[in-house]
């Protein structure tokens, strides 16, 4: 089977409308013949960066934290194992698991993190008194965050 000719007025009509439209790329074939006119990207149109944003002005001078780094974990504190969500009792409208001021033994639920949408019981690693409950129902809470103060 003989091959048509190369159409050289189609490549530049081809060409110029690359350059035209600021595409990169057009094919078109027909049977078992095809033409492809590319370009590379440096060669297309100019792309503008973006204006440099003007340097920010100083700053006003801010009084120094009072202390950098974290408070002390409390004496007694129980930490969340995991990151989640805190929830005290364990359904909307129903009593909190513990209130400050009970008296809790090893083992009793405190609350509950939830965590990838599973429940998990925090429970009082030994016998003792609810001094301070250190977060709110449904906060989220951090891996190491104190949650209940036992004494």
């Amino acid at each position: 089977m003989a091959k048509k000719p190369v159409d050289l007025e189609l490549i530049r009509a081809l060409a110029e409308l690359l350059h035209e439209t600021d595409l990169t790329e057009i094919e078109i074939g027909e049977d078992e013949n095809k033409i492809r006119i590319a370009r590379s990207y440096a060669a297309a149109a100019p792309i503008m960066a973006p204006a440099a944003a003007p340097p920010p002005s100083a700053p006003e001078a801010a009084p120094a934290p009072a202390e950098t780094s974290s408070p002390a974990p409390k004496e007694g504190a129980i930490p969340s194992p995991m990151v989640g969500t805190a929830y005290l009792s364990a359904e909307p409208g129903s009593p909190a698991f513990v209130r400050v001021g009970d008296k809790v033994s090893e083992g009793d639920t405190l609350l509950i993190v939830e965590a990838m949408k599973v429940m998990n019981p925090i429970t009082a690693p030994r016998a003792g008194t609810v001094t301070e409950i250190l977060v709110e129902n449904e906060q989220p809470v951090e891996y190491g965050q104190p949650l209940v103060v036992l004494s």
